[in-house]
């Protein structure tokens, strides 16, 4: 992460830029901020690619099959612009190390962290395949460990630049030397198979913490992709014959990747190896700086907003997929679905826990209500989303869904790390009904906060509560988020239920299941 520079834009899309991230073949990488102070990673490409229509045309097709990727060990597409004067694409932000770096300053990881990573990659990249989509550049520095578990980033921008790029081309290569699958290399058709070539390229250097090819020079790395049997000797003797198979010349000769996450996870699958020591400490500890360091970034203020360049990144008010996103001020959310608010302050007891635990890191600012949107609750008290008395106010009648009715547990992360234990109770009801509560402890266990459930929208994939802190049930209320904020729902296909509160001080999620 570095300071921004004088030529870096101050403002994309929506989003404010606070540092840059990095720079590839294919663009450069910022950290940026919403409105609503969600922190994200907002990719820009290279102007030269902007220029060219078929790339355009492929960046968008890509941007838009890559939103319908999701799951537990991907980092999603967020928002997006395919029509700008130079294109980018935000996708949500990981507050972890990515696998190259982690390697290169800690060595080879753990069997059972390797073992989790492989598994939690197969299952990301099998979502991938089953949307009609190849990665294509898997690779290291494409994987960030985070303590809930590994993430696989940079979707949209390298399959895009096949429209355009030729394996010759001064930095348009499509994938990465030493991690390109054979019939990459020879501009032959590429397949899932593509990825499974590179997932087992990923494994080796995680395991051995070398990578299998390692010539001289980029041709010397992709002569020996196509003609030579990779150097596996640095890894377990346990996990040589799976980065073997996965790395086999012949496409069809590699495993399926469902096979191989079942191979290193059993029954359970990734997360039942993701959990608390999944990661060595010495990761986990740069996971924790990280987190620290995002709290202490001074924002780009909100002047500097005004002075982009005009029609680089689009007017004050830009439309992406649909969603109009609104000009910095405007008091509402820039990367909210229509209909969703924020919360009025930002720091919830977990996320004080978690400051506490790096340190006593709290910036005033983030408890001075400076977080406000539109459509908060009032200044008299009362519950913007509904009244409390279960009148919904002339809202709609949709009912809570019955398999979200009952008893849920399950801990909170906030910016990566662990902020405590939550326990949720939702009853029958309607759109406009109090439903339910939610209880939630900071990891200290200084404070216990209370929060109000009414039952706001109930979605095809998603259900949203208006929520607000009971004063009489909480403990140490001043460390509780006040006035109104939203909790959204989700259950997956394993029956877990997904909580997330959006906090400007970092989003507050969780996996929650049945006691």
């Amino acid at each position: 992460m570095e300071p921004l520079q004088a030529g870096d834009p101050r403002a994309i899309g929506a989003y404010r830029i606070v540092r840059r991230l990095g720079q590839g073949g294919m663009g450069r990488v910022y950290l940026g901020r919403s409105a609503g102070g969600r922190t994200v990673a907002v990719k820009v490409v290279h102007p030269h690619y902007a220029t060219d229509a078929r790339f355009r045309a492929r960046f968008a097709r890509e941007v838009a099959a890559a939103r319908l990727v999701g799951g537990a060990w991907t980092a999603p597409v967020l928002d997006a612009d395919p029509d700008a004067e130079i294109p980018w694409v935000a996708t949500g932000y990981v507050a972890g190390p990515d696998l190259h770096r982690a390697v290169d300053a800690h060595g080879a990881l753990p069997r059972h962290t390797v073992l989790a990573l492989a598994a939690g990659l197969a299952e990301a990249l099998a979502a991938v395949h089953e949307r009609g989509l190849v990665h294509r550049d898997v690779k290291p520095s494409n994987v960030l460990l985070a303590l809930e578990g590994p993430r696989l980033i940079d979707f949209g921008i390298a399959r895009a630049t096949d429209a355009t790029a030729q394996l010759t081309a001064t930095g348009a290569t499509v994938g990465s030397p030493g991690y390109m699958s054979p019939e990459q290399v020879m501009g032959r058709q590429v397949g899932p198979e593509t990825d499974v070539f590179a997932f087992g390229a990923v494994l080796a250097f995680a395991a051995g913490g070398r990578p299998p090819f390692t010539g001289e020079s980029a041709p010397h790395l992709l002569y020996q992709v196509v003609h030579e049997e990779p150097s596996l000797d640095a890894v377990p003797q346990d996990l040589r014959g799976l980065v073997a198979a996965c790395l086999a010349k012949d496409p069809a000769a590699r495993p399926a990747l469902k096979e191989v996450a079942a191979a290193c996870a059993g029954e359970g699958g990734a997360a039942g190896l993701v959990g608390p020591g999944w990661l060595p400490q010495p990761v986990v500890e740069d996971v924790s700086r990280r987190a620290v360091g995002l709290l202490d970034l001074e924002e780009v203020p909100p002047e500097a907003v005004a002075s982009a360049p005009a029609g680089m990144f689009g007017p004050p008010t830009t439309h992406t997929a649909g969603i109009t996103t609104p000009p910095f001020g405007s008091g509402t959310s820039a990367d909210s679905p229509p209909g969703r608010r924020r919360a009025r302050l930002v720091v919830p007891a977990v996320a004080l826990g978690v400051l506490l635990l790096l340190g006593g890191v709290l910036g005033a600012g983030l408890l001075d209500g400076s977080g406000d949107s539109a459509g908060s609750g009032g200044s008299d008290g009362t519950d913007g989303g509904g009244d409390s008395d279960g009148d919904d106010g002339g809202g709609g009648g949709d009912a809570l869904p019955a398999e979200y009715v009952g008893e849920w547990e399950g801990q909170l992360t906030v910016l990566g790390l662990p902020g405590g234990p939550l326990a949720l109770t939702l009853e029958n009801g309607r759109v406009g009904d109090r439903v339910g509560t939610a209880t939630s402890s900071d990891a200290m266990g200084l404070s216990t906060c209370v929060d109000r459930l009414t039952l706001k929208e109930v979605g095809e994939r998603e259900i949203t509560f208006d929520a607000r802190v009971d004063q009489e049930e909480s403990s140490q209320t001043n460390f509780c988020v006040e006035g109104d904020f939203e909790v959204i729902l989700s259950l997956d296909d394993a029956g877990a239920l997904r909580y997330t509160s959006n906090q400007p001080g970092g989003d507050l999620e969780g996996e929650l299941r049945r006691p």
